[in-house]
């Protein structure tokens, strides 16, 4: 008996099926019925198309925009309530201890103004320490015309230096230049505080692709920051490398725990935070303003819908009066609608993830790279993305069809044969 009531229910659902694709193969008197649902279709398959490109765009845009700051920045930051700090090599030890840390280098982190030809701008001194910096940061990606293994010993007598690129250029300095770096909070002397000053020899430039970092800063070896300074033995903190990015929230939580007072940490996420949150922001916005276009598709698919209700009134009633129940009806035109919102749905998927893997492949949109901080346009496909904007779009689609649907459900075939 369960095996008949299977079978039944099974071919019900095909028949009603077979008529839902049936009805959308209009007759010649019903062709304007066809341009509708083709219309339908096309609403359905542009907004799931400009849906999967832009957001694999913002997402290209995001991890490009984030790779450029971790190329300069470490993962997560340890520094001191106190200030800088003496005993950082014992610090550096036991960060390393603590799971899911790669790396630890020193660092020195402070103002300054630099001179050259008569060319003066602010700057950010960064002092590293070329033996352990290498593991945190990348720099050879970043360095050009040197190394940061070039910041050891001195060159002609003064020490080595390496400018961002941009700076460089408003400086007119290039490798081999002598430029003036003045500290201004300078050395103690029996007149007061007088600005520190100390001639440096460009030995390199990076482009890290980042306009606010190659205009605006230095890299000088820890011990000559130290010494520049006048911070004996301290440094500002420790620049850390952890194994997963995404977690380094957890990672830093686990740092400062294990540390405890007076040290503190903060991650990238943390101190990128307005930048990330803006980017997610315009993403859920262009998702919202895009998913219009689908809905433009799913209205298509209520007046393709109200219309084949309208013109298969006399078939409804016979099928009424043949025994077919309210509900399926209801499921013959729902059918129908929701076969619309399916082939508009794969059609914009194969169009939009195709549209992004020529995006990829030949990069053929350029963009101004000192606006952007790219030269082209970046892509990277999510699965989770992709799923999403198809579960939309069929759930729009399917939502599209209750009215019609129930509309036709609620026909009384007395009424339809009436007058046939």
């Amino acid at each position: 008996m369960c095996d008949c009531l299977g079978n039944s229910s099974m071919g019900d659902s095909m028949f009603e099926l077979f008529l839902g694709m049936k009805y959308l193969k209009a007759k010649r008197k019903q062709r304007f019925i066809s341009v509708i649902t083709i219309i339908s279709v096309l609403g359905v398959m542009v907004g799931v198309m400009a849906l999967v490109v832009v957001l694999s765009v913002m997402n290209g845009f995001r991890a490009d925009l984030m790779s450029k700051i971790l190329g300069v920045n470490s993962h997560l930051l340890v520094l001191s309530l106190t200030g800088p700090f003496k005993d950082y090599p014992k610090v550096k030890e036991r960060v390393e201890e603590v799971e899911g840390v790669v790396a630890a280098t020193p660092f020195i982190y402070t103002q300054v103004m630099v001179n050259s030809q008569g060319n003066v701008s602010g700057a950010v001194l960064r002092g590293v320490d070329p033996e352990s910096a290498e593991d945190v940061v990348s720099f050879k990606t970043m360095i050009k015309d040197g190394s940061i293994a070039s910041l050891k010993g001195s060159t002609d007598g003064f020490p080595p230096v390496i400018v961002g690129a941009e700076l460089a250029k408003q400086l007119g300095a290039y490798p081999g230049s002598v430029i003036t770096v003045i500290s201004p909070e300078g050395r103690l002397t029996p007149l007061g505080r007088a600005p520190n000053t100390r001639k440096f020899k460009v030995r390199g430039t990076f482009d890290s692709g980042m306009y606010e970092y190659d205009a605006s800063m230095i890299y000088i070896s820890l011990r000559e920051a130290q010494d520049f300074l006048a911070l004996g033995d301290r440094v500002t903190g420790l620049e850390v490398r952890v194994k997963d990015v995404d977690k380094s929230d957890l990672i830093s939580k686990r740092v400062q725990e294990f540390l405890g007072y007076p040290y503190w940490t903060k991650d990238w996420k943390v101190m990128n935070r307005s930048l990330f949150a803006a980017l997610r922001l315009e993403k859920f916005t262009m998702f919202v303003i895009l998913a219009m276009i689908v809905l433009v598709g799913a209205l298509n698919i209520i007046s393709t819908l109200v219309m084949v209700v309208m013109e298969k009134t006399r078939d409804v009633a016979i099928l009424r009066a043949m025994g077919a129940s309210a509900r399926s009806i209801m499921t013959i035109f729902m059918f129908q609608g929701l076969l619309v919102g399916i082939v508009g749905t794969l059609a914009g998927l194969a169009s939009g993830l195709g549209l992004c893997h020529l995006l990829a492949k030949y990069r053929f949109i350029d963009l101004p790279a000192d606006v952007y901080y790219i030269s082209t346009l970046p892509v990277q496909v999510e699965a989770a993305d992709v799923w999403f904007v198809a579960g939309a779009a069929v759930v729009i689609s399917f939502i599209a069809t209750l009215y019609p649907s129930w509309y036709a459900s609620r026909l009384n075939p007395v009424e339809s044969l009436r007058y046939e």
